[in-house]
């Protein structure tokens, strides 16, 4: 097996074990509730909090991976935030919570911008969307297997003992990746010469990005605001969906176990499908309409989908149009980290990071709208359905908005073009006399 499917599968495993600690709370969070005594509005807070730190770090850790490498970055990322995993399983009180998952958050930043600086190092440009949607599929692969194992974990252990026990996963990666991974296929013993040849090479660069030459850039603003109005939609089936399902539309416990899975599976789906037919595309038609047909197309289904929800009866439609949305949204998720490795180059860490950081910032807000517009929904009288079922429309609303941001952005054009003149590196301190 040649050497960049290895370090792809470990990348794969670390998007599920991401992705099951983050769900974790989701699917625990009527049980928390219940024993801390936290409202629905104020659980908003909680959710949110881990969305506020994950954004803020988000930058500082996707150029860190650019310059310290991605092996130094992921084992710092994934220690630190199977600390913070235990830690939640401890707390005792409302504002506890709120701390522990903002430190958490504050730790996960800049694991999926690590995982992009990883694969701009080992795979060649023609491969990267599909490697991307490779590891994105993986993290839907933890949310669908999410609600059978964490509710089997909190039937043995109860909700405190299965944030251990995730805790634990993490512990067990990073020990192999660190052990195992070396940051560029020259370093790695083992990589045959023609491997080598088909990633090309790279030099990491000895600079950061140069901020104020991105920040001068149209085509960077609209990779933010896209990412950044599309998290508005996302962030709902990491923060709200369960109880969506189980408050919205009455779905039991029993229920979850047994379709709560298929919005994740859908999305595994077309994470795969979306960065395999855009890296395709992108050979046939050129980088631009390669990368945008499959990008703007798959937010405007998915916005599409999530629109429609409300307005179908029952308890099995409504799953049904969000799961083909989640589907339709994540065709579109490779695409666009694959995006920030096209324009960013070596810089891929940072410009991810700040996509992420955009993203994160919608993710939070959007975790607060949903409880405080449910909160204003029953106070006016509304039925539980209609109450929980309002911020979906201006959630799709926020994905049509994406969807023609897309329609924007340059995928050719790099953001610091190669040869561009640069800062002089900060000189090395004289060594003491």
């Amino acid at each position: 097996m040649p050497y960049r499917y290895r370090v792809l599968a470990f990348l794969f495993f670390l998007s599920i074990i991401t992705y099951v600690d983050r769900v974790c709370i989701g699917v625990l969070g009527k049980r928390i509730q219940t024993e801390l005594g936290i409202a629905p509005e104020d659980w908003g807070l909680v959710l949110g909090a881990f969305a506020l730190s994950y954004a803020l770090f988000e930058i500082p850790t996707g150029a860190m991976a650019d310059r310290a490498g991605p092996r130094k970055t992921a084992s710092r990322i994934v220690v630190w935030w199977s600390a913070f995993t235990s830690l939640t399983g401890m707390v005792t009180g409302y504002w506890q919570l709120v701390a522990c998952r903002f430190l958490f958050g504050a730790g996960e930043a800049g694991a999926y911008p690590t995982s992009s600086a990883a694969v701009s190092r080992w795979f060649p440009q023609w491969e990267r969307a599909r490697a991307t949607g490779i590891v994105w599929m993986a993290s839907r692969i933890g949310g669908a297997i999410s609600p059978f194992i964490v509710l089997w974990l909190a039937g043995l252990y109860g909700w405190r003992g299965t944030f251990m026990v995730f805790a634990g996963a993490g512990l067990v990666w990073v020990a192999a990746w660190h052990f195992w991974f070396r940051d560029l296929p020259t370093q790695m013993a083992g990589v045959t010469e023609e491997e080598r040849e088909k990633i090309g090479s790279y030099t990491p660069s000895p600079h950061g990005l140069p901020w104020g030459q991105a920040l001068r850039q149209r085509n960077f603003w609209w990779v933010l605001l896209m990412y950044h109005t599309y998290c508005w939609g996302s962030f709902f089936y990491l923060s709200w969906l369960t109880d969506y399902l189980r408050d919205g539309r009455g779905y039991t416990d029993g229920d979850l176990k047994a379709i709560a899975w298929l919005p994740f599976a859908c999305g595994a789906c077309g994470n795969l499908l979306g960065g395999t037919f855009s890296d395709r595309l992108c050979q046939k038609w050129g980088l631009r309409k390669g990368r945008l047909a499959i990008g703007a197309g798959g937010l405007a289904m998915s916005g599409l989908f999530m629109m429609a929800t409300p307005y179908l009866p029952g308890k099995v439609y409504p799953l049904v149009a969000l799961s083909l949305g989640y589907g339709c949204m994540d065709a579109m998720l490779p695409v666009s980290w694959a995006v920030c490795m096209d324009i960013g180059r070596k810089y891929a860490g940072a410009v991810s990071g700040a996509m992420n950081m955009a993203g994160q910032l919608g993710s939070f807000a959007s975790s607060l709208a949903f409880g405080y517009i449910v909160k204003w929904g029953l106070g006016l009288g509304w039925t539980r359905q209609d109450a929980y079922n309002f911020p979906l429309l201006p959630f799709s609303c926020m994905l049509l908005i994406s969807a023609a941001l897309y329609l924007k952005i340059d995928p050719s054009k790099q953001l610091v073009p190669e040869g561009a003149p640069l800062p002089a590196p900060h000189p090395e301190p004289a060594p003491a006399a």
